[in-house]
């Protein structure tokens, strides 16, 4: 078990130790040749610095990763990324400006890169034969409730969820069985059981499946024979929706499938499944490999 008095917290080499075992198990590896464990300290210099005995290149374990040139100091990036990985709702970019005493510009940045970290870009499928998958879509957005004039728009979020299993969860332009189609076939096996409300929009879809239930909302009926259900999926947004009205207030529209990726990766390595906040911390970690995100391309939107 980890608590926030762990050094790796508090100490920029023992952070950097720490980010070294969960990177390099077998050794280190130059980012630039891809050599494995052929590398050796370069002692007298800067902390951290590595020498590759194939290519004669210098490099660091933040090289090629999500936390390249940064200035913050890397036992504040293991703090910030293990407050995120603990907190079922999320941590605000402000909660983290104060706990860590960096700017507010500052912290907000490092949560979208951390953020990054965490999203899976080749999630394979879920479901599978026996098993069944529920899908549904919501909004999230602001309330026009106190708001004179200007309506806040609310942006639709599609769902996949495996009971027991993982989520997928995606920002959509529209709710429509062309938008959706392309998700769910693509996202959900074929072979799963597909779950879903009354929407005219599923059972045309529910074809392709091994099996499609549904339940009545609009005539208030939420389970039928303890089988026929949408409760997973229903948790899953309680979830989300709280952790953006209560915790983050606001998400715009070119950063929310960052937010969204956050809330599936906390879902899909949650404690349920036998992953506890260190392990779940460590994972995401192992996601800064290979991309970069610099100021610009995060105000960008969450497409990059």
């Amino acid at each position: 078990m980890r608590n926030m008095t762990n050094p790796i917290f508090t100490n920029e080499n023992k952070a950097r130790k720490h980010l070294e075992a969960i990177r390099w198990p077998d050794g280190p590896i130059c980012p630039h040749c891809g050599t494995v464990d052929h590398a050796s300290r370069i002692k007298g210099g800067r902390a951290g610095l590595w020498f590759c005995g194939d290519c004669r290149k210098q490099f660091s374990i933040t090289v090629g990763t999500l936390f390249e040139r940064s200035h913050v100091p890397l036992h504040k990036w293991l703090l910030a990324n293990h407050l995120i990985c603990a907190s079922k709702k999320g941590v605000s970019a402000h909660q983290l400006h104060r706990m860590l005493g960096v700017t507010y510009k500052t912290a907000w940045f490092m949560a979208h890169r951390i953020r990054e970290a965490m999203r899976d870009l080749k999630p394979g499928p879920i479901g599978g034969g026996n098993k069944v998958v529920e899908a549904d879509e919501t909004y999230v957005g602001g309330k026009a409730k106190n708001r004179k004039n200007r309506v806040p728009k609310k942006e639709a979020v599609f769902a996949l969820v495996e009971r027991d299993g993982q989520v997928r969860s995606f920002h959509v332009a529209s709710v429509n069985a062309k938008t959706l189609r392309p998700i769910l076939v693509k996202h959900a096996s074929r072979k799963s059981y597909l779950m879903t409300d009354e929407s005219a929009i599923y059972p045309k879809i529910g074809e392709e499946f091994a099996g499609h239930g549904s339940v009545n909302h609009s005539i208030e009926e939420y389970v039928r024979g303890g089988f026929w259900h949408t409760g997973t999926i229903d948790g899953y947004f309680s979830i989300l929706k709280r952790g953006i009205a209560g915790v983050y207030h606001h998400v715009s529209e070119k950063h929310l499938r960052r937010y969204l990726g956050e809330f599936d990766f906390r879902y899909n390595e949650r404690m349920a499944l036998g992953i506890d906040d260190p392990e779940r911390a460590d994972k995401a970690l192992k996601g800064i490999a290979g991309k970069r995100l610099t100021y610009r391309r995060a105000g960008v939107g969450a497409n990059v």
